[in-house]
């Protein structure tokens, strides 16, 4: 279907699984791969079979190794917005979703694919993994998000130190300052992301929405604006027969059987 992704459904686990597979270029995001991704997701965004999608690399090198330097050759300002807000839009429609996304970062994720991992719900890392946004020794900036969703996770003096120095970190520093939430053994990687996956997955979907939803509208607003968006999603979730069922299984001291309605 694709030539350098590919997507997989597994519909016993309703677990999505999408590779980046161009391992002879490191899994780097051309403008073809970057189409691609924005078809698939579209896929998976009216997919009612998978709650949760993986997001992963082909090979045991590199998640993404950035963008395709090459087609950035001869950019001017106005190219270069072009090329921006494509990328933009694609790791957007990747974050809104309206489910939860977890990049298993199995080597390099530098640039444009440490934005792809940023614009994930959750983040897992092999123990190899290395990240960074290196554009600034190209005389460039990073132009996928990386400068807004960095400082959101990793906290603003530390987004900066990577952005402005331009050096990769390991995996383990990346879970010392918060830009993954584990770090596991590379042959373990897409298993543990597998059983996240499952966990996420045995939950509420509409839920799960409403907390992403309120999550990432929260953020671009001020914090009352937030605190209202927070009020009307858990009165939504209220109003689902899953809340329902929820709070029942818990009064009658057993597991909960979601309908995902």
């Amino acid at each position: 279907m694709y030539e350098n992704i590919l997507l997989d459904i597994n519909e016993k686990e309703r677990v999505a699984v999408l590779t980046f597979n161009r391992p002879e270029a490191l899994n780097a995001l051309n403008e073809r791969t970057l189409k691609e991704l924005d078809d698939a997701l579209d896929i998976l965004a009216k997919d009612t079979v998978s709650k949760v999608v993986i997001v992963t690399g082909s090979g045991e090198k590199s998640f993404v190794a950035g963008a395709d330097i090459k087609e950035m050759q001869g950019l001017d300002k106005k190219q270069g917005i072009e090329f921006s807000v494509r990328g933009q839009n694609v790791l957007n429609k990747l974050e809104r979703l309206g489910k939860p996304s977890i990049a298993a970062i199995n080597g390099f994720a530098l640039g444009g694919g440490s934005e792809v991992a940023l614009a994930c719900s959750i983040r897992i890392a092999s123990e190899n993994a290395k990240f960074g946004q290196p554009e600034i020794n190209l005389g460039i900036i990073p132009g996928y998000g990386g400068t807004q969703r960095l400082p959101r996770i990793v906290g603003l003096g530390r987004a900066i130190e990577i952005m402005t120095t331009g050096e990769m970190i390991s995996a383990q520093t990346a879970k010392e300052i918060g830009l993954v939430n584990a770090v596991v053994p590379q042959d373990q990687l897409l298993e543990k992301s597998m059983d996240l996956a499952r966990m996420i997955a045995s939950k509420s979907a509409p839920v799960i929405k409403l907390i992403l939803d309120s999550v990432y509208d929260g953020l671009s607003v001020d914090f009352q604006s937030a605190l209202d968006i927070e009020s009307d999603a858990i009165g939504s979730s209220f109003a689902t027969k899953d809340a329902q069922e929820g709070i029942q299984a818990f009064i009658e001291k057993r597991k909960a059987d979601f309908q995902d309605c």
